[in-house]
């Protein structure tokens, strides 16, 4: 295979769209480089990948901390998401306009300073506020970290490159829940936080060492600021509705107007980009089966993974008994399969076409959801969960690089920053709205089954009452303190197998996602090996 790099020009060392042929940024950075560009582009999306996952681990803890409910804890997670998926097509436009490198670095000192504002937050509306910050840096440095690989290497080049970077990244967001989890047993919650600050401040340093690109047609053209601001009302009205639904009820004005203005605000987004000359989201781009079967399938894998992986903490953690360390350590095997699979997995696109491993990968995955459906209370981790971790790493492994690739492999160079923002937004989108969808499930499921659960263990009528109002707090809620030790320990129980049931639902559902979105894969992505021949045009 070709590995001809095209230097960049001396002129400030800017890549631009103008020394490519004919349209797009399609030239590379040298060697020297292209590992620097690689470098940066882990390390930096390593911080928003490793903020998710490290915040899933303590929210159990946090919930406790801060006393809050459901509710309270999924706004943790989901004012960081809201912003970061309202905002990435923004973040990929201007880095597409003013300067991928350039816009990558502002994401990073925003992120960095964002998670100082969190690990100092004395209060919960605090720390969700210095979330929704984090979530404008995020939305800043996400799409270029790809938009970077992109316009740096050839389209041979790109698909190991892409590989490359999801094994790296994989590898850090995926050590840290241990790290954060030791953090919050042995320190404190807080320090989950303060850990991104060296990570901004090396990326900051090697950032130096990388050439900037930028689309030049797309620097003279004006910014979809009513699409921002559109995108952005829909996803949190949306949100906000789904959220709150869980204690106010469907007949609730907050709830009734959250969702029908955020339905609304999408579908003035659809029309507006359809007008627009210069649209956050080119329509045009859609035109690509590929482009838009891959974001489908990005929609409901994203979607099954991100609603999983909030609840399991929870279940880990005020179920089983795990310490957050111990929690945080047993997905170190879908680590290490993320980091070996993920280079290899890269190349299936060159060598057989995207369309295999992007139906292989989410069917696999499927059985590993459903495997988490399993487990009871108590166990050997090595007999309950540790499959189900296996079987998900396995298929996300197979799944996640040639989806990336297929996505910037089916556009033109020069919508690179675009395309990564499209479909960066799509998975966070997903994880946002299914968190708070997975939470009406959850909390339906749990509630369903309390009663009965208090009945078998003998819990007295007075304290099933009072714990069945708390059924929103899920596995936290618990019998009154003045109640006997044995009337806790049994309404312990009865919620624990509770939330078993409720959590078997959720796991259950996010496998039915997940094979739905196999079958897109198996139904709209090209089956040819050479992807890279559709990157000319979006319409192929």
């Amino acid at each position: 295979m070709s590995t001809t790099a095209v230097r960049a020009p001396c002129d400030e060392g800017v890549i631009r769209a103008g020394d490519a042929p004919a349209r797009g940024v399609s030239a590379a950075a040298g060697p020297r480089a292209g590992t620097w560009v690689l470098v940066a582009a882990m390390l930096g999306s390593s911080m928003a990948f490793i903020d998710g996952t490290v915040v899933n681990v303590a929210l159990p803890v946090l919930q406790r901390a801060l006393r809050a409910d459901v509710a309270g804890v999924q706004w943790v997670v989901e004012a960081y998401a809201l912003l970061l998926s309202a905002l990435l097509l923004v973040g990929g436009s201007l880095g597409d306009r003013y300067g991928r490198k350039r816009v990558f670095a502002i994401g990073v000192g925003v992120f960095g300073l964002a998670s100082v504002a969190c690990g100092l937050a004395p209060s919960l509306a605090w720390l969700v506020a210095a979330r929704a910050v984090q979530g404008v840096g995020g939305a800043l440095l996400v799409p270029g970290s790809l938009a970077l690989i992109s316009a740096s290497f050839t389209p041979e080049q790109r698909g190991r490159a892409i590989g490359t970077w999801s094994g790296g990244t994989a590898i850090a967001a995926g050590l840290g829940p241990v790290l954060g989890g030791w953090l919050v047993q042995s320190a404190s919650w807080r320090w989950i936080f303060f850990v991104n600050v060296p990570m901004a401040a090396a990326v900051l340093a090697i950032l130096l060492r990388v050439p900037e690109s930028r689309d030049d047609e797309a620097a003279h053209a004006p910014l979809d600021v009513a699409g921002a601001v559109l995108t952005t009302l829909g996803l949190g009205g949306v949100t906000l509705g789904l959220v709150e639904s869980a204690h106010r009820g469907w007949t609730s004005p907050l709830v009734l107007g959250g969702i029908a203005g955020g339905a609304a605000a999408l579908a003035g987004f659809v029309a507006v980009e359809h007008r627009s000359r210069a649209p956050m989201v080119p329509p045009g781009l859609f035109r690509s089966r590929t482009f838009t079967g891959a974001n489908l399938l990005t929609l409901l894998l994203y979607a099954a993974l991100g609603g999983a992986m909030f609840f399991i903490p929870f279940d880990l953690i005020d179920v089983q008994g795990y310490g957050p360390a111990a929690a945080g350590a047993a997905f170190l095997p879908f680590i290490v399969l993320m980091s070996v699979l993920s280079r290899w997995s890269g190349g299936l696109v060159d060598r057989f076409g995207a369309r295999l491993p992007l139906t292989v990968g989410p069917m696999v995955a499927a059985a590993g959801f459903a495997l988490f459906a399993l487990p009871g209370i108590g166990g050997s981790y090595w007999t309950t969960f540790f499959p189900a971790v296996v079987v998900l790493g396995a298929g996300m492994s197979i799944a996640v690089a040639p989806l990336t690739t297929a996505v910037m492999g089916a556009v033109e160079s020069r919508h690179a920053g675009v395309a990564s923002g499209i479909n960066n937004a799509v998975s966070r989108a997903a994880g946002l709205l299914s968190i708070a969808a997975f939470g009406l499930v959850a909390i339906g499921a749990f509630g369903g089954a309390l009663p009965d659960r208090l009945a078998a263990n003998r819990v007295p009528a007075d304290v099933g009452r009072a714990v069945e109002a708390q059924h929103v707090r899920l596995a936290a809620a618990a019998a009154p303190p003045g109640a006997p030790p044995a009337v806790r320990a049994a309404a312990d129980r009865a919620v624990d197998e509770a939330f078993v049931h409720a959590f078997r639902v959720v796991m259950l559902v996010a496998a039915a996602m997940a094979a739905a979105s196999g079958i897109i894969g198996w139904m709209m992505i090209d089956p040819t090996p050479a992807l890279r021949a559709t990157a000319s045009s979006p319409t192929s």
